[in-house]
Formats: C-alpha cells, sequence, structure tokens
C-alpha cells in the first residue's frame, strides 16, 4: 500500500497532446522539473491540441473512475490535486469525486477553470458546462482564470477594459464562491504602455497582487498550462503567494521571449526544454505589487 512519499506528490487530471507543448505535456516536466512527482489522470488523448486541424482524439472519459478507484485501494496520498481542461459535465463530476474522495488537511486543491477566451467560449462548451464548472470551483483552494472565465463564471458581460474596482469586485464574488485564493490572468493594465497583469486576491489577509507583464506580440498555447504548474508547484513548495506569482510570471515572460525570436511555428507552444533549468536558478529582483 502506498502513503507519503519524500517529495511533494499531486494529482493532475488534464488531457495528453502528441504535438503541441499543452497540458500534461507541460504540467508532467515543469513539476518534476520542480522536485514534485506527478501522478497523471488523462481525461483524453490526442494526437496534436485542438489548434491543429484534423486531430485524433480518444476520450478516456469512462477509464477516469476506475483509475480513481485503483488510486483509492492503493491509499495513495496526494499533497496537491491540479484540474485543468475537462471536455464535458461528466467529467467534472469525476474530478469533485476525486477531491472527496482524496481531500487531506493541508492539501492543496487548484482547478484551472478552462472555459474560454478573448471574450468568447470555447465552440466545444454550453452554457451548461459552466454551470457544472461553478460547482466545481466550490471545492478549490486556488483558481485560475482568464478574464473572459471571470465573465463566464460570474454570468457578466466580458469587458476587456474592466477597472481596477470592477476586477476587485469580481475576485471577491469569486472567493465568496469557495476558492481562498483568486488567481485572474491576462488583464489589461490601465497604467501607460501596453502591459498585461496578473491579478491574485488571498482570502486569508483579504490581500491583493499584481504582477505586471510586458505585452509580446505573440499567441503561444499552453501558456496558461505552463503558469498554473509553476505556481503550483512555488507554493507546494513553500513560496507565499506573491513570490509563486512572480516565479511564475517571469518563467512563461522568460520563456515566450526565448521562443518569439524563432522562425517557428507558434502552435508548438514556448521551447519549454530550453528554459526548464531556469526553475532551479534563484529568483530575480521580485516585481509584485500590493493591488
Amino acid at each position: 500500500m502506498l502513503s507519503q512519499t519524500p517529495v511533494k506528490q499531486i494529482a493532475a487530471i488534464h488531457d495528453l497532446s502528441g504535438c503541441g507543448r499543452t497540458s500534461l505535456s507541460v504540467v508532467i516536466p515543469i513539476l518534476s522539473a520542480m522536485g514534485i512527482k506527478v501522478c497523471p489522470l488523462p481525461t483524453a488523448v490526442l494526437s496534436s491540441h485542438s489548434r491543429y486541424e484534423g486531430y485524433h482524439f480518444v476520450d478516456l472519459t469512462d477509464h477516469m473512475k476506475p483509475i480513481i478507484d485503483h488510486w483509492k485501494e492503493l491509499n495513495i496520498f496526494f499533497d496537491a490535486i491540479y484540474s485543468g481542461f475537462l471536455g464535458s459535465h461528466k467529467q467534472i463530476h469525476i474530478v469533485c469525486e476525486l477531491i472527496d474522495v482524496f481531500r487531506q488537511d493541508k492539501q492543496l486543491v487548484v482547478i484551472d477553470p478552462v472555459l474560454g477566451d478573448n471574450g468568447e467560449i470555447y465552440k466545444t462548451f454550453t452554457k451548461d458546462m459552466v454551470s457544472h464548472m461553478k460547482s466545481l470551483i466550490q471545492k478549490a483552494d486556488i483558481i485560475t482564470p482568464n478574464l473572459t472565465e471571470v465573465s463566464l463564471l460570474l454570468d457578466k458581460p466580458f469587458n476587456p477594459e474592466i477597472s481596477e474596482k470592477e476586477i476587485k469586485d469580481q475576485i471577491l464574488q469569486l472567493s465568496d464562491s469557495g476558492p481562498a485564493i483568486v488567481v485572474i490572468t491576462g488583464v489589461p493594465d490601465t497604467t501607460p504602455g501596453n502591459r498585461f497583469s496578473v491579478i491574485a486576491y488571498n482570502r486569508n489577509g483579504s490581500r491583493f497582487w499584481k504582477v505586471p507583464i510586458d505585452y509580446i506580440p505573440a499567441d503561444f498555447p499552453g501558456t496558461g498550462d505552463c503558469f498554473t504548474s509553476v505556481l503550483t508547484g512555488a507554493l507546494l513548495l513553500g513560496d507565499s503567494l506573491p513570490m509563486a506569482l512572480d516565479r511564475a510570471v517571469h518563467f512563461i515572460s522568460y520563456g515566450v521571449r526565448a521562443t518569439y525570436g524563432y522562425d517557428y511555428d507558434q502552435n508548438q507552444g514556448i521551447l519549454l526544454e530550453r528554459i526548464l533549468n531556469r526553475l532551479n536558478f534563484p529568483m530575480p529582483v521580485s516585481s509584485y505589487e500590493i493591488f
């Protein structure tokens, strides 16, 4: 029978793409490089992620519960549970069950409520899917939606020019639904210059944090998965929330800069293999701010 291990251990519930650096293809190497053992629970296997036309897709929904049942028999202990893209309301209910079965004291439950981007819900999702996702985030300690997903979860119109007061109000509404920590990515910065920010709130202490990001005109899939993976790993290893945010933002920014200069298919994602070792570098000067 298995129990606690000498290293941190995390259950990662994501899909697996053979081509393109997204989901488990980045979750596993990032967390492993940080010294954390990953126990993957794949929700689907794809020949490539969905930005490529004609991809082959194998739905693993019917295999998820038997895997969870076997893990339960093995008495596995998880320091964290971390879910990303979920393809159906049935998968959401399975993740809810996994959280209930393996919930432990001082465990971290991280939900990236993948629903949409750029003001639109993803074509494969419906409003019914949003309703089920609202139930899932109630079980989370941390959620990491983008601005589009915030509007979907709160049934509010998408506003790319949202004010600081509005974003704070919406973060508090999300936190009131369950998660103590809400991290919103891709928030347009109201200060001069073409910048975005990651804005976070921790109910324990009632404090807001902001980490600014310089804009680079590139669109690499999988950066959200990379960000949440680094954030989760840093918190598991003892970073404070602002330091974990800083570490994740710096890693993504460096990855985008390291990749952007190449004549390269952006759909492949950032050149993760070239920057993984930076996860073990000392942190640069912090750029987080009290918001």
